[in-house]
């Protein structure tokens, strides 16, 4: 959606999300301006300055977000234990998401795909999804699954 704002309808827009790796799109998508919320940390605790500043944000607040919000101790814990070890095993970059890929990488055949056999693909081909009963459409679940097993 992102890429189609900026380059295909050159809108503005505000785009909100939590996904860091968006910003790194910042380095081909000449006209987008990442900017976050300014946080400081004090005492252990986060406190959010309500102002919108330039750039992106250098870690997740989230669980942050989450105690705030009253999501039971137990859950904030264990979130704040697995954000410290993602964010220890990549440091502060992220690996790119296979979203940004170009179209045709993201086409290749997996080995998934390689192994679905031909007669359930012929089979996938000829359905119509809006014409079958919910009856018939489980009938055809069932012989899919069939195909696909070993």
């Amino acid at each position: 959606m992102l890429e189609t704002l900026h380059s295909t309808l050159r809108c503005r827009a505000i785009f909100a999300t939590h996904f860091h790796e968006l910003a790194e799109l910042a380095n081909t998508m000449p006209r987008l301006t990442p900017h976050t919320m300014s946080v400081r940390e004090w005492k252990g605790q986060v406190i959010f300055q309500h102002e919108v500043v330039p750039g992106s944000a250098r870690r997740s607040w989230g669980v942050h977000v989450a105690r705030l919000a009253g999501v039971p101790e137990p859950v904030v814990r264990r979130a704040g234990r697995l954000l410290g070890m993602l964010e220890k095993e990549r440091g502060r970059q992220a690996p790119p998401l296979p979203l940004f890929e170009q179209q045709a990488e993201v086409a290749q055949d997996t080995p998934a795909q390689a192994a679905v056999p031909p007669a359930a693909l012929d089979m996938l081909e000829t359905l119509d999804p809006d014409a079958l009963s919910p009856r018939t459409a489980l009938e055809m679940l069932y012989k899919l699954k069939k195909l696909l097993k070993p």
